[in-house]
């Protein structure tokens, strides 16, 4: 059984730590708020210049780029998207599993995979396992800028462009709520026609001419899609290390309540213990002084 020393010890290192992870839950929550208020506010431009990528993909006679340009898949390209940092819950499991499952479909056909990995967990994952990393990026900071994160996309084009890959995919949690994150694998190049049903109904008017426009916006917009997908993951990183840090400082509290009572009833039985020494002590010495008094 422990001591009541012991038993003290292991209360103020519980409260320690609760005192720690409700520290790291306020950094989490205060930089949520400003991840998914910038996710949010660029998520519409980012859908809508997709739209706009297809819309020129699907013009009659097609357009003339080679990020537009679709061939047989030999080799395929992963951006994955992690974290630098544990202690956010199953953020990292969960995009990992998705993008081993993922890759899983391709290997068994024998296609080639090549990794860009965005985060130190997931470039650690990849090397344990040795697959193919052709570029990684870590400590992206919060709030980063397009011009910050165009590199990753740059890798991601010229690897497409060159012929080392055929196609390249987006790995990456999308953020739905604070509570719920999903993991998501987007296809991001080549860029493919819409279908007939999914054709936009507006008209654009290009200025000077569709192709050289495309050829202008075509890099940007993948690096749209790209920043998004990192502010996303940061959303999504943010809101499950908040909501992990909360559920560890109520365990943390719900085990101090336990050592508590745990001390309390310690202390009482050796209270229950003491007294029952004093008494029999005193039982002890009236009957040693009966016997006195007899024989005297």
């Amino acid at each position: 059984m422990e001591t009541l020393r012991e038993i003290r010890r292991h209360i103020r290192s519980v409260r320690n730590i609760s005192q720690i992870t409700r520290a790291m839950e306020m950094v989490a929550a205060s930089k949520m708020l400003r991840a998914q208020q910038q996710a949010l506010a660029s998520r519409a431009y980012a859908q809508k210049a997709w739209e706009v990528l297809t819309y020129l993909a699907g013009q009659p006679g097609g357009l003339a780029h080679p990020l537009y340009e679709a061939r047989p898949v030999k080799a395929i390209g992963i951006i994955l998207i992690t974290s630098d940092r544990g202690l956010c819950g199953p953020y990292n499991h969960n995009i990992l599993r998705a993008a081993v499952q993922f890759m899983l479909g391709y290997m068994d056909r024998g296609i080639g995979i090549r990794l860009i990995t965005v985060g130190r967990k997931g470039r650690d994952f990849m090397l344990r396992y040795g697959h193919n990393i052709v570029a990684e990026f870590t400590k992206v900071r919060d709030r980063p800028t397009i011009m910050e994160i165009a590199p990753i996309a740059r890798v991601a084009m010229d690897e497409f462009t060159s012929g080392l890959v055929d196609e390249v995919y987006i790995a990456y949690t999308r953020f739905v709520s604070t509570i719920t994150q999903t993991p998501t694998i987007m296809k991001l190049l080549p860029i493919e026609k819409p279908a007939p049903e999914e054709r936009l109904a507006a008209l654009y008017i290009f200025e000077p001419d569709p192709q050289t426009v495309l050829g202008e916006v075509l890099p940007r917009f993948t690096e749209l899609q790209v920043y998004q997908a990192i502010l996303e993951a940061q959303a999504s990183e943010h809101s499950a290390r908040m909501v992990a840090m909360r559920n560890a400082t109520e365990n943390a509290q719900e085990l101090i309540n336990e050592l508590t009572i745990r001390f309390n009833k310690a202390r009482q039985w050796n209270i229950t213990r003491e007294m029952m020494d004093i008494a029999g002590g005193a039982e002890a010495l009236r009957k040693a002084r009966g016997i006195r008094a007899g024989i005297a």
